[in-house]
């Protein structure tokens, strides 16, 4: 355990960190959070982080408009498509390979779907290989200006 703490003791050098993204609700409902390993916390609508995560970023700036009128369905989908932009091409998402995390709002449980019941959610995604499928209209937003990450407004 002493030479994990070396990093941090020793000037020069960088301590190890980590980042990771923590959901949790309120009596205001679900709240997304991302922690980087530079100690900052910022509160997002949608992120992603991790290896090949910019492409994920990518959809949810240009998708997360309509998330706040959003059926679970939807967002589950958009979540889907977003997690499919990571993955490499020859690789689609399948009950043996995806799991789901859902926080529905206030008062419900935190449920973890995967294996044959989440098929249906599979099933709603629009084919990747399909250029005349578009989002549906709902989900078509204008792209977000700039490469800013999507943050929620400050509450305080």
């Amino acid at each position: 355990m002493a030479e994990a703490q070396v990093n941090t003791q020793e000037y020069g050098r960088r301590p190890y960190g980590v980042g990771f993204l923590v959901i949790g609700q309120d009596a205001l409902g679900p709240h997304l959070f991302e922690f980087s390993p530079s100690g900052t916390a910022y509160e997002y609508y949608a992120m992603s982080i991790g290896a090949r995560s910019q492409s994920a970023k990518t959809y949810l700036e240009k998708h997360y408009e309509p998330f706040a009128d959003a059926s679970l369905d939807e967002l589950v989908r958009h979540g889907l498509h977003a997690l499919r932009e990571t993955s490499q091409q020859d690789k689609e998402l399948t009950i043996n390979n995806t799991s789901v995390g859902i926080l529905a709002g206030p008062g419900s449980a935190f449920k973890i779907v995967e294996g044959p019941e989440l098929d249906p959610y599979l099933s709603l995604m629009v084919p990747k290989d399909d250029p005349s499928s578009a989002p549906p209209p709902a989900a078509a937003a204008a792209p977000a200006a700039g490469s800013e990450d999507v943050q929620m407004a400050d509450s305080t």
